[in-house]
């Protein structure tokens, strides 16, 4: 029995889409139950909306909500990292998140793509939190 090369490469092709889709629709779902702004209502009809329109219900909650899904996430491993490390390691995360940001700064200071006022500036920004 042949199989020929390029329908391996398409099976292959729609597997990953398939894998992909799946990973798409639970972070959504993820999304969903994890904001805290939304009340039950409103995850309870999200969740109905993605249910009984799988792709045009996620490209839509993509479109309304989908600026704030990374700052969700993020806050959320925050959190979770604080809870379950302690304080001590969110502090350190935080002062981390600051030195790379100034170390980002001087470079840019270094080639000449700052000036000085720009640099203090941004630096006082980063600093101050």
């Amino acid at each position: 029995m042949e199989y020929p090369l390029l329908n391996v490469l398409v099976t292959m092709l729609w597997f990953f889409l398939w894998v992909l889709w799946f990973m798409l629709l639970f972070r959504v779902f993820a999304d969903i139950f994890r904001d805290d702004s939304l009340n039950g209502w409103a995850k309870a009809g999200w969740s109905i909306v993605v249910i009984l329109l799988p792709l045009l219900g996620v490209f839509i909650y993509l479109i309304a909500r989908g600026r704030g899904m990374g700052q969700r996430e993020v806050s959320w491993a925050r959190g979770y990292e604080a809870r379950y490390y302690g304080p001590a390691a969110a502090e350190r995360m935080r002062v981390a998140s600051q030195a790379d940001e100034l170390a980002r700064l001087a470079d840019l200071k270094e080639h000449g793509h700052l000036t000085d006022q720009e640099y203090e500036q941004a630096k006082a920004r980063v600093l101050s939190g």
